[in-house]
C-alpha cells in the first residue's frame, strides 16, 4: 500500500539513497497540488501588506521574539 511522506534529506548519504530509489523506480516525485485563495483571504493578505508598508515597525524584531520565548 503506497504511503506519502514529506521529508527533508539532511545528509549526503540520504540524498544518494533517495536518488537510488528513484532510479530503481521505487519512489516517485509527487506534484504539489495547486490551490486558489478565496477573495476574503486575498483581502486579508492585502490588508496586512498595507499595514506593513505604512508602518514597518508593525513587524516584530525576530531577535526580540526569540528572547521572549527563551525567557518562557
Amino acid at each position: 500500500m503506497p504511503e506519502n511522506y514529506h521529508i527533508r534529506a539532511k545528509k549526503d548519504y540520504a540524498i544518494s539513497l533517495i536518488e537510488l530509489l528513484r532510479k530503481d523506480d521505487a519512489i516517485e516525485d509527487l506534484e504539489l497540488q495547486q490551490f486558489e485563495l478565496s477573495e476574503d483571504q486575498k483581502a486579508a493578505i492585502d490588508k496586512e501588506l498595507a499595514l506593513i508598508a505604512n508602518n514597518p515597525s508593525y513587524l516584530q524584531n525576530w531577535e526580540e521574539v526569540k528572547q521572549r520565548f527563551k525567557k518562557s
